[in-house]
């Protein structure tokens, strides 16, 4: 896209919208195709997200410009409150054909999240070409819809073809962080720079930078069972559980409880066994790292697709399902009978990570380059 051909004068650099968000499972996949697609193209990347979301604050942490949509979610119980959901959404889709004729991308991705469906609308009216990441085995609605006009749709779970045209899809799995697939800190190491044993079995429990209210009770309930077993507890909270957690840990050792974890590549590695909600962001990192899991599904999701990611694993062994309404009377009991059994650890760690994609954004980032070519060449 940086020449015509080799007998041309260089042009601009391609222009790119990236729209989505609302959630780190979303943010993170589309700053790490962000950073590819500038450090392989020099791309002129613009962000498009949703007001008073996290990627208003993440994205120009990580040195890209963002303008931020009034577009909400719909309620799905309350139907009247739609009434001005509607309203954003009308002039979302405004604002989205203004900055799309002011912008002039060459290409547009929606990765997910309340932003990217008036962005794509947009940009596909305007016949700029678009690309689609799916990151869950149960496809959105909006990405259902955008499909249809779609050029390329990038998943990353098989079958994938019941909501999508099969001719535009490309397994490409989801992104993740670059700094969990770089870091080399040794286990000891990572326990060591948590203040805890370098030699006893650790779970790691993660529920979103809020945090997963059922996970968080389960641990609170049965937080005293796993350390008279001999389990040391890496638990994040998120802010949503208050000061519960450190109350709930108070004279026990070998406990960390934090809100949030800023350094989650030694979380991983002190881990034998992580707890975690179900999101395909946090899948493709369990994947990645080939870590033995239990996953609590969020039953608070748009069309349950956390239980579908779920159970893309654990019908294949390579995590154990538990459903958020049994956690709190079972989650505990589920993490010891795992983390005491090393031969399934070390068989589900295998499954897992067989399942991982790790160079997704690359082959995203390839997927984009042949449309950019296909276009330069019309």
């Amino acid at each position: 896209m940086t020449v015509n051909d080799k007998n041309s004068s260089p042009v601009r650099p391609p222009r790119i919208v990236v729209s989505g968000g609302g959630t780190g499972g979303h943010i993170f996949p589309a700053l790490s195709i962000a950073d590819e697609l500038r450090e392989r193209l020099n791309a002129e990347i613009l962000f498009v997200g949703a007001e008073n979301r996290m990627e208003m604050t993440r994205v120009p942490e990580a040195g890209y410009e963002i303008i931020g949509l009034p577009v909400a979610g719909f309620f799905r119980k309350k139907i009247w409150k739609n009434f001005g959901v509607l309203r954003k959404l009308f002039r979302s889709l405004r604002l989205s054909r203004k900055i799309i004729r002011d912008f002039k991308p060459d290409v547009a991705i929606g990765v997910g999240g309340y932003a990217s469906g008036p962005t794509l609308k947009a940009a596909q009216r305007a016949g700029v070409p678009t690309l689609l990441q799916e990151q869950n085995s149960y496809a959105g609605v909006t990405n259902k819809l955008l499909a249809k006009k779609a050029d390329k749709i990038c998943v990353a779970y098989e079958g994938m073809e019941r909501f999508f045209p099969g001719d535009r899809i490309v397994m490409t799995g989801n992104p993740i962080r670059k700094a969990l697939l770089d870091s080399n800190i040794s286990r000891k190491d990572a326990r060591e720079s948590f203040g805890i044993d370098a030699d006893k079995p650790t779970l790691l429990v993660v529920g979103g930078s809020l945090g997963a209210l059922t996970v968080n009770e389960s641990l609170e309930k049965g937080l005293k069972k796993l350390v008279d077993n001999g389990i040391q507890v890496i638990w994040q909270t998120g802010k949503n559980f208050g000061n519960r957690g450190i109350e709930a840990a108070k004279g026990m050792k070998g406990v960390v409880v934090t809100p949030f974890i800023s350094n989650m590549a030694a979380a991983y590695r002190s881990a034998d066994v992580v707890v975690s909600r179900a999101g395909a962001g946090s899948i493709s990192e369990l994947q990645a790292l080939g870590k033995p899991s239990v996953l609590v599904p969020s039953p608070n999701v748009a069309e349950d697709h956390q239980t579908f990611n779920a159970r893309a694993l654990s019908d294949k062994g390579a995590a154990i399902l538990v459903k958020d309404i049994d956690a709190r009377d079972s989650l505990v009991d589920t993490v010891l009978a795992l983390i005491k059994d090393e031969g399934r650890c070390k068989k589900m760690s295998e499954k897992i990570k067989s399942m991982a994609l790790t160079d997704s954004a690359a082959v995203i980032a390839d997927e984009v380059e042949k449309i950019l070519k296909r276009n330069s060449q019309n």
